[in-house]
């Protein structure tokens, strides 16, 4: 049997992680997963941390669910993967129907792949190749929104703003046009003042180069990853009707947002917003299995409707395990189970609670300079000074500092600069809650308070 400390081990000698520095990596001590019961994940030494980050926002049920487990067992007994290339599976078919259901009226065909960047990829290449098949042959531009982040292939990453992230491949990265994100906070005037500024800018891009552009892309109400930037009311609103009065399409990237993480199943249904394309991934499988689905309406659909191979209008894109059989069976029973517990109707309590709490332990501490979010999407900014929202910078290593703290004293989190995040799985208790912001709240207090 191999031993907990060769592991830990191997673990920094071989394994290369994730927007990480492995420099910094190896110098603490790894905390290794071996198992997870409801929303706690339990490492090799026994030790628990409540996942207050839903394993990077894709949680939504726990951990170890059995009806989940039994779902996925019972399709590897059955078959774990044949191609949809040339072939169909009950799954799939079985998916892609429950999720026509359950997204905006109108989007009413879906492509498979892998997770959130790639549902990004085939939404752009789909957004592309319509306009070429319409004959429209100038529409190659994309508009993006400042600080947005779609993922980290090199599509995702030509329409995602995060210099930290992306300025190193820039060089890799198509030409795009970029509207100022509505950041309240970081917006010197009102909430509706922030709305209008970026709206008009994004009105003068279509008036000047409407002609070229294919398609605007957001996250709908909240950008996760650039701090959780809450957009004001109506915005998504107005860029719908933007996008309808210049003739563009609207790509929505619900892979963070979507599965009741806003308090809606996807954030567009807050303001009654259909997209012409849509991104979803992360929550689909509950965080069992890499999966994802792009969506689109039948006028896009329609582009690539031809007679034959020989009329040039396939959709030239897959991948190996697009429609996988295991992701497809244990997405289907992951909705079954929101349905059964009534969700996302019946978190409205919860999600009162868990912002509640929130501003009750946090807001008086003296270098939280805001806590914003929807549903049970938050981001905590720290800053330097409360009264001139001072930044710390991504130098001053703030946010890491503090969850590490956060980490040692059992909850899980990883931060996004200086912002803290709290993205738990939907099926935390409130005892839980209370546990995860006490916990939130010592951290902060012991690493920049005292």
């Amino acid at each position: 049997m191999i031993s907990k400390e060769t592991l830990k081990e191997w673990d920094k000698r071989y394994v290369w992680h994730p927007f990480t520095q492995m420099a910094e990596y190896v110098k603490y001590e790894p905390i290794v997963i071996e198992r997870g019961e409801g929303c706690w994940l339990i490492d090799i030494d026994g030790k628990k941390y409540l996942d207050a980050v839903g394993s990077i926002w894709c949680n939504v049920h726990g951990h170890n669910v059995k009806e989940l487990n039994d779902a996925l067992c019972e399709q590897v007994n059955r078959i774990a993967h044949s191609t949809l290339l040339g072939l169909a599976n009950v799954p799939s078919i079985l998916l892609a129907k429950r999720l026509v259901e359950i997204t905006p009226k109108g989007l009413n065909h879906v492509f498979y792949s892998d997770d959130g960047s790639t549902a990004m990829e085939v939404a752009l290449k789909m957004a592309y190749q319509y306009w070429q098949l319409k004959g429209e042959k100038r529409r190659t531009k994309f508009i993006k929104l400042e600080e947005a982040y779609h993922g980290d292939t090199i599509g995702s990453v030509s329409i995602g703003g995060i210099d930290l992230f992306h300025s190193m491949f820039r060089e890799l990265m198509f030409e795009t046009f970029k509207v100022p994100a509505p950041h309240p906070y970081r917006f010197n005037g009102t909430v509706e003042e922030c709305k209008e500024y970026s709206l008009n800018r994004l009105k003068e891009i279509l008036e000047e180069h409407g002609e070229e552009v294919a398609a605007v892309v957001m996250e709908p109400l909240v950008q996760a990853a650039a701090g959780m930037i809450v957009h004001p009311e109506g915005f998504l609103k107005g860029v719908r009707e933007l996008c309808d009065e210049f003739g563009v399409l609207l790509i929505l990237d619900e892979v963070a947002t979507g599965f009741g993480k806003t308090g809606k199943m996807f954030a567009c249904e807050w303001e009654g917003v259909v997209p012409d394309i849509m991104a979803i991934s992360k929550g689909l499988t509950a965080g069992y299995m890499p999966l994802a689905a792009t969506l689109s309406t039948d006028e896009v659909y329609s582009a690539f409707w031809g007679g034959d191979y020989g009329s040039g209008k396939t959709f030239f894109h897959g991948h190996t395990f697009t429609g996988n059989q295991l992701g497809c069976s244990v997405a289907l029973k992951n909705l079954e189970l929101f349905e059964e517990k009534d969700w996302p109707e019946s978190l409205r309590n919860k999600i009162d609670y868990l912002h509640k709490k929130l501003y009750e332990e946090l807001s008086e501490l003296k270098h939280v300079g805001d806590i914003r979010g929807r549903g049970f999407m938050v981001g905590i900014e720290l800053v330097k000074n409360k009264e001139t929202k001072e930044s710390f910078s991504w130098k001053d290593d703030v946010g890491r500092r503090v969850s590490r703290r956060i980490v040692e004293k059992g909850v899980f989190t990883r931060p996004l600069g200086p912002v803290l995040v709290v993205m738990p799985p939907l099926a935390i208790s409130k005892e839980e809650i209370d546990f995860m912001i006490r916990t939130y709240r010592d951290a902060i207090f012991e690493e920049l308070e005292r």
